[in-house]
């Protein structure tokens, strides 16, 4: 199992759940045997609940990405400064953006049925890849010299989909840059409403899947005042449930748990690939969100 954290604000670093800190490092309880029974069952209860689902059968008929909707030009960046833009989002635009277009486009999967989803515009596109339009001249920027429709593949919850794409040519590259122009669909309602009463944080997010869906990346949360996350398993024929938890560190319950929180990467290593089962989340009873790492400063690792 990978794990490399990543120390930020904990209003910065953790969606939906807080930690309660003071002297001593009480704020997230370490967990004991009575906590690991309790995820366990929890994670049955989350499996039961989702395999066989009106849910499940939703999500399973949607988009979902598990993979990157933004991929560098062939070969990647060249050098640290054109890498620091694109995390950064310094883009200069050459020229004009498309205009609107078709309302919809369609993904499509091998031997599947296409599916019609919105498209995003490339006003949109652009602002979401250029979001510090402000920076200064001299600071390094990607210069965007032509913006076209095309396609491009992405890893979904279903496998390698075809979906539409903005090209966006830069200055000095001889292929584009790609993201991405349709919308996820919407997370199905869940079959099973969010734990109370047990230790630990949400996973923050999906970050990619292995070639081979053996093994999922995923970013833990924790305290500062523990060991680190742990992530474990329950697989099941309609779903992988995630349970997430920290390692006990042993200190003076007298020293001082600053409000701070960790992101760890963790890598979880399954007994089949992954398929179309529904990843899902123990605490939370709903799918783990897969969200672009363009801009997390200071995560280290690789990505499966």
């Amino acid at each position: 199992m990978l794990a490399r954290p990543l120390r930020l604000p904990l209003a910065v670093a953790v969606s939906g759940a807080v930690l309660v800190t003071g002297s001593g490092c009480g704020g997230e309880a370490p967990r004991d045997s009575s906590d690991d029974a309790a995820l366990a069952d929890r994670a049955r209860q989350v499996a039961r609940a989702w395999d066989g689902s009106p849910a499940a059968t939703a999500w399973r008929a949607g988009y979902h990405p598990t993979g990157e909707t933004v991929r560098p030009p062939r070969g990647g960046l060249r050098g640290r400064a054109d890498e620091r833009a694109f995390e950064d989002g310094r883009f200069v635009l050459r020229g004009k953006l498309p205009g609107p277009g078709p309302r919809d486009g369609w993904v499509r999967w091998p031997g599947e049925r296409a599916l019609a989803r919105p498209l995003v515009g490339a006003d949109e596109s652009y602002r979401s890849l250029a979001v510090s339009r402000a920076a200064a001249a001299e600071e390094p920027h990607l210069t965007v010299t032509r913006v076209e429709r095309g396609e491009m593949r992405v890893a979904t919850s279903r496998g390698p989909a075809t979906v539409p794409a903005w090209l966006y040519t830069l200055d000095g590259y001889a292929s584009p840059l790609k993201q991405a122009a349709v919308h996820p669909s919407k997370p199905p309602r869940p079959p099973i409403g969010r734990a109370r009463d047990l230790p630990g944080l949400p996973l923050e997010q999906l970050v990619g899947t292995t070639a081979d869906g053996r093994a999922v990346t995923v970013i833990a949360l924790h305290s500062a005042c523990d060991d680190g996350a742990v992530v474990k398993a329950l697989e099941t024929d309609g779903s992988v449930v995630l349970t997430p938890s920290v390692e006990k560190r042993d200190r003076d319950d007298d020293a001082l748990c600053t409000s701070q929180a960790e992101m760890q990467r963790v890598t979880v290593e399954l007994d089949r690939p992954v398929g179309e089962r529904v990843l899902l989340d123990t605490l939370t009873g709903r799918p783990v969100p897969y969200k672009d790492m363009r801009g997390s400063k200071g995560v280290r690792g690789t990505t499966p």
